[in-house]
């Protein structure tokens, strides 16, 4: 798959304003307590209006949380959903999330700082959690497209259909934690997009193993 084209100017100018609102969220969280900023504090200290800010988050929760993760462009979950029945469908899952994590820029920064925030406040940690769920069940009914399009028989089984994309699913969100672990507790480097493909390629060793 091939690398994503560089963003252009206005892209990068929005990806900045983006960042620095929630590196100001965070940071006033941190040092005064989420209960206590306002919009007009988080706009102030990223020094844009209250009504850029509103272009960019719906509340000073949303901003908090940051963005829900996304799977990845239309073209790419296309290419996964017709690459069987004989392609190695761990493997390309792998490759399609790690393209998005390639446009999604990871930034270590914001992420320890909004994870050591989010230990003090169990409602906003369960709003991320939220999100998460939400990246999961949109990973699940790519899956599902995957499944029924390898094999359309399935979709004579609903109950079995859902059944094997659910545990699909599972391990793909259990290697997906495990490479957001191991950034997060390491420097940033190697990127997240390349933890991921480690992560996936240790699942398929360990559960492919026949010696």
């Amino acid at each position: 798959m091939p690398h994503p084209q560089q963003p252009g100017l206005r892209e990068r100018k929005r990806r900045a304003t983006h960042r620095a609102i929630q590196l100001a969220v965070l940071t006033l969280a941190k040092e005064h307590g989420i209960e206590k900023v306002t919009v007009d504090d988080i706009s102030r200290v990223a020094n844009v209006s209250a009504r850029t800010f509103f272009n960019y988050f719906p509340s000073k929760d949303a901003a908090f949380v940051g963005d829900a993760p996304g799977i990845a462009s239309a073209d790419d979950v296309q290419a996964f959903v017709n690459g069987g029945p004989h392609g190695d469908m761990l493997t390309q899952l792998a490759t399609l999330l790690a393209a998005n994590m390639e446009r999604t820029e990871d930034d270590h920064e914001l992420y320890q700082l909004r994870r050591e925030v989010m230990k003090d406040s169990t409602y906003l940690f369960g709003m991320r959690m939220a999100t998460l769920r939400d990246f999961e069940a949109q990973l699940r009914q790519i899956v599902i497209q995957r499944f029924l399009r390898d094999d359309p028989g399935l979709a004579e089984n609903p109950v079995r259909l859902e059944e094997r994309a659910l545990l699909f699913t599972l391990v793909a969100a259990a290697a997906i934690r495990h490479a957001w672990q191991c950034w997060a507790d390491g420097s940033g480097t190697p990127s997240l997009s390349e933890r991921v493909r480690a992560s996936f390629d240790d699942v398929y060793e360990m559960t492919c193993r026949t010696d």
